[in-house]
């Protein structure tokens, strides 16, 4: 079996992983400057030989150890380290000491675990060939953290392969899943504003209403999206906010529509957008209004390299057991900006189940919910795993 002892010695750090999580958890920062949690994740790593960069755009780390059994391949492993700007409702004792602030989507979790990977791997660095990068970043959450530290150049020279792990709340316990090509969509955002001409609510025919305009265009996506498009390579379009009017009696100049817009292939990705300004600006037009259709570019389509895939399926099931892994049939339309990543080094994101054993997960909260948890006894494993997915790359690749 692989690198038993790494189980073994991930168990007997489980201390310190649980006191960087919780300390990370009780102060969240967002975006893409994360100061406290760096310092953090500095200080208990700052025992360890590695040598550190950082970039101009974030406060992202990138922490390189080098192997001492010879030159040789080079691995990354990634953890994001900031929070979401919503309240924490928990009732944890180490809960977030920020108003408006919390770590819902298990970010605390991941940037513990990496720095337990390099914990683990740093006592094996006399028989390591090659180097390990451990990728700690901020401003994943709609920032494109992983795109500025690409682009400021701290992932040059390019590694061999990258992996990282993601805590899922409501899966089973321990539970690793993963999928070749497409794991999580693109995700971007529109704004559409319906231009018409205010009035008295009473004389509507003396105005040009864009509220019922607005409605008309938010049924008429979802009918786009069923008939524009096939369901074996699906979007998701979402109008989540509806701005318009003051006061009862008052129709408004304006109406806006806000949503995402999620897709699984750089094509119907482009296509969304050319369909949704058609159908928004022709309906408009149809009633003698105008709309105006704005487009926020977010994290591309994260793709997992079959390879990968299948090394980190091995690796798992060498660790822990024949039932450790879960090959997911589709795809989960939540975005990722490690897609950045992939999109540039061949390599894969895995899914890693934090329900309390036991419990029903079905019914756990999700990421992104004010009572969102993880099951802290699961986090060895997940920094075992990290550890065993880049010593096992580095001695034999993804063969």
């Amino acid at each position: 079996m692989l690198h038993k002892s790494l189980i073994e010695d991930a168990a007997a750090i489980a201390g310190e992983l649980v006191t960087l999580r919780r300390a990370i958890h009780a102060e969240p920062e967002l975006g893409l400057h994360t100061p406290k949690t760096c310092e953090k994740v500095r200080v208990a790593l700052a025992h360890l030989p590695l040598d550190w960069k950082d970039g101009p755009s974030t406060t992202g780390l990138v922490a390189t150890l080098k192997g001492k059994a010879g030159k040789g391949r080079s691995v990354l492993l990634r953890g994001d380290m900031d929070a979401l700007p919503m309240p924490e409702e928990t009732g944890l004792p180490f809960a977030s000491t920020v108003p408006g602030a919390m770590h819902a989507c298990g970010h605390d979790a991941h940037t513990a675990m990496l720095a337990g990977a390099a914990e683990l791997l740093c006592r094996r660095v006399d028989s390591l060939q090659g180097e390990v990068r451990f990728m700690f970043q901020p401003g994943e959450e709609g920032y494109h953290g992983a795109r500025f530290m690409l682009e400021d150049g701290l992932l040059d020279p390019l590694p061999d392969a990258a992996f990282a792990l993601h805590v899922i709340p409501n899966a089973p316990h321990g539970l690793v899943a993963g999928r070749t090509g497409p794991l999580l969509a693109a995700a971007d955002q529109v704004e559409i504003t319906v231009q018409g001409r205010g009035g008295h609510a009473s004389m509507p025919q003396q105005t040009l209403d864009p509220v019922p305009v607005a409605c008309e265009i938010v049924s008429a996506l979802q009918a786009m999206v069923t008939r524009r498009f096939d369901v074996a390579d699906p979007v998701v379009v979402t109008i989540a906010r509806i701005e318009g009017g003051t006061t009862f009696n008052v129709i408004p100049d304006t109406a806006k529509l806000t949503g995402t817009l999620r897709s699984l292939s750089a094509a119907n990705r482009a296509r969304l957008r050319d369909e949704i300004h058609i159908l928004a600006a022709g309906i408009a037009g149809a009633h003698g209004l105008t709309a105006e259709i704005n487009f926020i570019e977010g994290f591309p389509v994260t793709i997992c390299d079959a390879r990968a895939v299948d090394f980190g399926e091995q690796v798992a099931r060498s660790l822990f057991g024949e039932n450790a892994f879960l090959r997911l049939d589709n795809p989960i339309m939540g975005a990722e900006d490690f897609a950045y990543v992939l999109d540039k080094v061949p390599g894969a994101m895995f899914f890693l189940g934090v329900s309390h054993e036991g419990d029903d997960w079905s019914q756990c909260c999700g990421i992104h919910s004010t009572r969102m948890m993880v099951d802290e006894s699961v986090m060895p494993q997940g920094a075992a795993l990290l550890a065993g997915l880049a010593e096992a790359f580095l001695e034999r690749g993804f063969g």
